[in-house]
């Protein structure tokens, strides 16, 4: 069993993609407003928002536990609507030597896809897929969208 992988998924929205890429990449800091049952904060640790090489600093609930992530924005495309966060600190790097997750959204009709990749490197063998973090995305996601879909 190997301890490097990949789980990714689609989430379908009614939000343009452009705007949830800018609320997740310029304005990552309201997602607690928005989404509290998940997100408690997003602060900055270093650089400026919505910038490559930032550090942001997330308290998060996930699977039911307060958990911490310190995060720096490895990549930005504007064009593609996509941006690319690895993990540096935190609760995660307690059962994976790395992670990263890159969040894209694409046009699709009236609305858009979201499309969350999460590569990993395990710890040791016993250690899970990162799938209830994915789901946790996906969940987020449906949040960020019901917020938006309002502010038009």
């Amino acid at each position: 069993m190997s301890l490097v992988g990949k789980v990714e998924a689609d989430v379908e929205i009614k939000a343009p993609p452009e705007k949830f890429h800018e609320l997740v990449s310029s304005r990552p800091h309201h997602i607690s407003n928005v989404s509290p049952g998940k997100i408690q904060g997003c602060a900055l640790h270093e650089g400026d928002w919505g910038k490559e090489g930032t550090v942001v600093f997330w308290d998060y609930v996930h699977d039911g536990k307060a958990k911490v992530a310190k995060e720096i924005i490895e990549s930005i495309d504007e064009k593609n609507n996509s941006i690319t966060f690895k993990v540096i600190e935190g609760d995660l790097l307690e059962e994976y030597k790395n992670i990263k997750i890159t969040i894209q959204a694409t046009a699709k009709g009236e609305g858009s896809v979201v499309h969350w990749t999460m590569e990993y490197e395990k710890l040791h063998e016993n250690i899970p897929e990162p799938n209830s973090l994915l789901q946790f995305g996906l969940d987020l996601s449906k949040d960020l969208d019901s917020h938006l879909i309002t502010q038009a």
